[in-house]
């Protein structure tokens, strides 16, 4: 019984023995192997792998995936004319160097984004410095995230990092100054809203000028045009008089009394004082009369 007892705690430990010198290595992660606190080897393929027992040596895990860095919130930079700007940036980066890696800082990812974070915020400064406002956000963004990415490249390159890309998210006003900025481009296109309407009242005005003239120029030439016509045909109709009446002048004389005499006594309350005898009254006597009452069946 005691040999049996003995035989499995000996089975026992050399299970525990056996598996702690084996360990695997997965496709998402770098091994990094330590003896006695020394490097001893960095395993990057995946796969089983042997080591010696603790405290012999130990094995220390590294992602190797690409991994990114986001800002908590907006970093304030001054531009080269001398504004406050809140830039939104992250970046995207990897393990390529497990050993320096870990000498730098020591396996501690929260210490590698740390820095990461410097790297960055020291880039974006220096070149953000030197350009303006409408440089970092249209004119030479490109140029910029190009710059910024070069520098942040050589700097990683010595803690065991390739930066696989530098993008700005958002480039912003400060609280501050969003007011005045917003004022100023109220203004702006207050400004541009008031030569807008100037030079349309302006339009306006001259078009109502040259439509009153043509106006003017066509009543003229209506009213020129109606008094030739008015004209023509009164010749006409004096003609025509003349033509009709030149046949029976006495008639003519008898139509001529019968206008005068309606024209004077249109109203009932008018008094005339003349001589009875006056050729006023030639065709209210008799003879007159008769001889216009003939003139008129002829």
């Amino acid at each position: 019984m005691n040999r049996i007892v003995t035989t499995l705690i000996a089975g026992f430990i050399a299970l525990m023995l056996l598996s702690s010198t084996v360990f695997v290595v997965d496709q998402r992660r770098y091994a990094i192997v330590f003896a006695l606190g020394e490097v001893k080897e960095v395993i990057s393929q995946p796969g089983l792998h042997f080591k010696l027992p603790p405290p012999f040596q130990n094995v220390l895990y590294l992602d190797k995936r690409i991994m990114t860095i986001e800002s908590p919130e907006a970093d304030r930079f001054i531009t080269a004319e001398k504004m406050n700007i809140l830039v939104d940036a992250f970046v995207k980066w990897h393990i390529v160097e497990p050993k320096l890696y870990f000498v730098s800082f020591g396996g501690d990812e929260s210490r590698a984004r740390d820095r990461m974070s410097q790297i960055v915020k020291a880039a974006l400064n220096d070149e953000i410095t030197k350009r303006t406002v409408r440089e970092v956000i249209s004119g030479q963004r490109g140029k910029v995230m190009e710059a910024i990415r070069t520098k942040v490249v050589l700097e990683s390159k010595q803690i065991g990092v390739e930066i696989i890309d530098v993008r700005l998210k958002r480039v912003d006003y400060v609280e501050q100054i969003n007011a005045s900025v917003y004022d100023r481009m109220k203004a702006e296109r207050v400004r541009v809203a008031n030569e807008l309407r100037s030079t349309g009242s302006a339009d306006s005005e001259k078009i109502r000028a040259d439509a009153d003239k043509q106006r003017t120029v066509i009543l003229a030439e209506a009213y020129r045009d109606a008094e030739n016509i008015r004209g023509e045909g009164d010749a006409k109709a004096s003609q025509t008089y003349a033509e009709a009446f030149g046949k029976n002048p006495e008639f003519y004389k008898f139509y001529r009394s019968l206008e005068a005499y309606r024209a004077t006594f249109k109203n009932h309350g008018d008094v005339m004082v003349m001589d009875s005898s006056s050729d006023f009254f030639k065709y209210f006597k008799g003879s007159g009369a008769a001889g216009g009452a003939a003139a008129a069946k002829k």
